[in-house]
């Protein structure tokens, strides 16, 4: 752990918004991207997708490597320290970097100095398929301005941009807020460590004042958008059983269901599959009004590209293949605070090459179910497991096991607290001083369940969520690339809004 040094009284004055911005790039270039480039080579995949992490050891390499270079930038008053706790049975959870900073600002006699904390995780998606022939997971590249490769922008960036936002402050004698970091390794599966750590934590955290999260989105790369909500998630499989072993199809076919048909049949109580609309009343919530107001405004201001930016397939007379609607308000709707279904992998399904007239004993689907920042994931998930176990046709095994570690059976979503005047002003000054352009609102349909465990253990707290996840950047999925000049005007941005904590 670091000794905490002397800091020097604020310089006089407002912040040199242009020095900040050059400082801010050189950290990018000369520090922050050979250790991202070195970061993406580490196959550090969450727990959900690598059992055996411990033995791997990924996790734990990435953690050692990003706190080794926190310490190197000599941030002056940071003391550091890995975090690694045990769950009730003994055995060890994700490993977590945690860090605090001093503040540069006095506090009046007898005042609570406020804390700003700053969340971001390094723990990674598995590879997926799909990834152009000269593009992997694990083997960065640099092209047209964009870094690809896994989880350098969901968003093994973030603790390294922090550290590179405090440094720019420092470097003029700009004045910030104390600041503490907490950097996971279990956000891709579900944050089921992370409620044990904040509990660790809780005497050291301070008074929260301002959350600043790393983990989300834009809606494009020309301004600063800030995450107003976030779908909650459940998953799982479900499967269907009917017999113990395959059969010749000849012989069985119409006297044996099929796996797939009665699985087929149970997502229809879920789904309306001509339209995608989930059937279930208690999946849908309503839409607050000033949400629905920001949804209209960035409708306006994205247009099609709303929905033109997926990477649509050629259709069957040639022309791009087509969204589920072409109304930028509806598509933002829907995908922000409308529930939906995704099948994300099967299993009992043999490559089509290996494929023969068998009759197959069983069937199973992994379910994706986003749900509206407002419904309860736990509940959903219960009611899903009854909703699809009930009943089952021509009496099958049916079984549907939601995903979640230590008992956590999905993530409710996430509804921003109103904003404070000076968080809003600072964030507007913000994006038009680095993006030339005013603050973007947009919700995300993605899901940070860190940011319903803050809000409740700290009620009074801001909240600043945002991103690098542009489009096309494609967490996730096959890819993913890092918007270079994004990345480091949002660095820049935020540590402009940290100058600017009352």
């Amino acid at each position: 752990m670091n000794a905490p040094e002397r800091l020097p009284l604020p310089a006089p004055g407002g912040l040199d918004v242009q020095a900040l911005s050059r400082h801010v790039d050189a950290s990018w270039s000369a520090a922050l991207l050979p250790e991202l480039i070195d970061y993406i080579e580490v196959p550090a995949k969450s727990p959900m997708f690598d059992p055996d992490w411990v033995a791997h050891g990924h996790l734990e390499r990435v953690v050692q490597r990003a706190a080794a270079w926190v310490e190197s930038r000599h941030v002056r008053g940071l003391r550091l320290e890995i975090l690694r706790l045990t769950d009730a049975a003994g055995q060890p959870r994700t490993p977590l970097l945690y860090f605090e900073i001093d503040a540069t600002r006095p506090e009046p006699d007898g005042a609570r100095a406020p804390t700003l904390l700053i969340y971001g995780h390094l723990d990674k998606q598995p590879e997926f398929n799909g990834w152009r022939s000269d593009l992997g997971p694990w083997t960065p590249k640099i092209e047209d301005g964009k870094l690809y490769g896994r989880g350098g922008a969901d968003d093994g960036y973030a603790v390294y941009a922090a550290i590179a936002a405090v440094q720019a402050l420092q470097a003029q004698g700009a004045a910030h807020p104390r600041i503490v970091g907490l950097i996971e390794t279990c956000e891709e599966s579900g944050s089921g460590d992370l409620p044990a750590y904040l509990d660790a934590l809780s005497s050291r955290l301070g008074q929260v004042s301002l959350v600043i999260c790393l983990d989300s989105g834009a809606g494009n790369y020309d301004q600063l958008w800030l995450t107003t909500s976030l779908r909650g998630n459940v998953t799982g499989a479900l499967r269907v059983d009917i017999l113990d072993e395959g059969v010749h199809s000849g012989d069985a076919s119409g006297v044996v269901p099929s796996s797939f048909r009665i699985l087929r049949h149970l997502l229809d109580r879920l789904e309306d599959s001509a339209s995608g609309r989930l059937l279930p009343p208690h999946l849908h919530c309503e839409i607050p009004a000033d949400r629905l107001a920001q949804v209209q405004a960035t409708a306006a201001i994205l247009g099609e590209a709303a929905w033109r930016s997926q990477p649509w397939a050629c259709g069957a007379d040639g022309g791009p293949t087509l969204p589920t609607t072409t109304d930028p308000v509806e598509a933002l709707l829907n995908r922000t605070w409308r529930p939906t279904l995704s099948v994300t992998g099967a299993e009992g399904l043999p490559p089509i090459g290996q494929a023969g007239n068998v009759l197959r004993p069983h069937t199973a689907f992994k379910l994706s179910l986003r749900l509206p920042p407002l419904v309860d994931a736990p509940q959903a998930a219960l009611e899903l497991k009854a909703l699809l176990e009930a009943d089952a046709p021509y009496n099958a095994r049916v079984t549907f096991v939601p995903d979640g570690r230590a008992g956590a059976e999905g993530a409710t979503g996430w509804n921003a607290p109103a904003l404070s005047p000076w968080l809003e002003a600072a964030m507007q000054a913000a994006s038009q001083d680095h993006f030339g352009a005013p603050l973007g609102y947009i919700g995300q349909g993605g899901t940070i369940p860190l940011m319903n465990l803050l809000q409740q253990g700290f009620p009074a707290a801001q909240m600043m969520v945002c991103g690098v996840l542009g489009p096309k950047s494609n967490a996730h999925g096959p890819n993913e690339f890092l918007h270079l000049d994004y990345a480091r005007r949002l660095t820049a941005a935020v540590a402009q809004v940290m100058a600017s904590h009352p």
